[in-house]
């Protein structure tokens, strides 16, 4: 079936309601013959329009289905601001055509609030805490940095003011925006440590000024956080090696990775802090080590991180396509290898960390065979020797890093 011009019009509107829209977006209100929207959304346009009207399921994609037997008729769909900002548009992109779309959009609650402040907004960080996890925040709060984040509900505001006093950030600056574009609009601001503000509404966005004391824990912009930020019972790649570890892993946006015998999850946890968009998956046979990797990622910021309970190899059966592969723990398993090396699609990245002097043969077997790139590194701390000071070394580490078809 071949559709000449879009049917569905996606509506951003604001809490002033038509008000704020403009001619061509109220004619697609008015013109629709099923208009779609939330409980909220649908209450802004009471009595505009004959059109039989469908308010949101939760979940919403459980509504996708009905809205596409529409297809070819006048739909109208209402969403907050931009749609395409964290919004409807998103979820509804992979199931109609860009040609079959007539959106108009409206400023988005992070434009209001830049507005409102006067922050550029492209020197902002723009969180969503919005149906996604809380911990996300972690990776943003960098000192001096000014973040907008949009809230799930009337408890964010406190939660994150309790959560900055407790990283040490309680100085930091928050202004809670409610409601922003209505009759109903307030702008309160406080700091993190003398938080009070009481009545928020739910639909609200806190700007944050980030102001950290001297010591509190920022994470570093850089691979290799202190080995003591991971809670462990030795099992971790330690921060050197792990730095040297992401770096031959080279993570690109986007990639997936597999972190088998995660330990920690140090490494799977470093990796998805280079970029919101990357995605990892921890392998760990031990439950109580599963358990932890578990708590490290929310308490770091990578509370999306993919814990796996099981053994490799066998573990490791249909799961996703990796774009990159850490082999810390198994390693001394030669079908652990076989599975990871099979598992790997062509230009995929395998790197494998060996202490004992029987791994680290098979790593010299696998080198002569496939390629790639062959290091060894060993670390030395400084430590008393007495009254003086020398150097305490560790086991020295050999790292294989291979590209599958081609140079690591």
């Amino acid at each position: 079936m071949t559709i000449a011009a879009p049917w569905l019009s996606i509506v951003g509107i604001g809490e002033d309601g038509l008000d704020g829209v403009s001619p061509a977006a109220r004619r697609c209100v008015e013109q629709a013959e099923l208009l779609v929207g939330g409980a909220r959304h649908l209450a802004l346009v009471d009595g505009v329009g004959s059109a039989q009207r469908m308010a949101w399921p939760s979940p919403l994609t459980d509504a996708i289905p009905r809205l596409l037997e529409w297809r070819g008729r006048r739909v109208c769909v209402l969403a907050s601001g931009d749609p395409f900002f964290y919004g409807v548009g998103a979820t509804l992109a992979p199931h109609v055509a860009a040609d079959e779309v007539h959106c108009l959009p409206a400023p988005s609650a992070f434009s209001l609030a830049a507005a409102r402040l006067g922050w550029p907004l492209q020197d902002c960080a723009l969180v969503s805490l919005h149906g996604r996890a809380f911990e996300r925040i972690a990776p943003h709060l960098q000192p001096g940095a000014r973040i907008l984040a949009l809230s799930w509900d009337e408890t964010t505001p406190a939660r994150l003011a309790e959560h900055l006093s407790a990283r040490r950030m309680g100085a930091s600056r928050l202004v809670v925006l409610e409601a922003m574009g209505g009759p109903r609009e307030r702008i309160s601001a406080t700091t993190a440590e003398t938080f009070a503000i009481a009545s928020i509404d739910p639909l609200n966005l806190v700007a944050i000024e980030v102001v950290a004391e001297r010591g509190a824990p920022v994470l570093s912009l850089a691979a290799g956080l202190p080995d003591g930020w991971f809670e462990n019972d030795g099992q971790i790649t330690k921060r050197e090696i792990r730095a040297m570890t992401l770096s031959a892993l080279a993570p690109r946006r986007g990639q997936l990775l597999w972190d088998v015998g995660a330990g920690s999850g140090s490494v799977g946890i470093e990796w998805m802090l280079r970029s919101p968009a990357m995605r990892a998956i921890a392998i760990e046979a031990r439950p109580d080590r599963a358990a932890r990797i578990h708590r490290n990622a929310l308490a770091l910021g990578a509370p999306d991180l993919d814990v796996r309970e099981g053994e490799a190899p066998a573990a490791l059966a249909g799961l996703p396509t990796p774009d990159a592969i850490f082999v810390g723990g198994g390693a001394t398993d030669p079908a652990v290898l076989d599975a990871a090396w099979e598992a790997l699609p062509a230009g995929g990245r395998l790197v494998v960390n060996a202490v004992t002097l029987e791994t680290q043969a098979e790593l010299m077997r696998r080198h002569a065979a496939l390629g790639g790139e062959l290091v060894s590194v060993q670390i030395a701390r400084a430590d008393r020797v007495g009254p003086f000071h020398g150097w305490r070394p560790a086991m020295p580490v050999v790292q294989w890093a291979v590209l599958k078809g081609g140079a690591a």
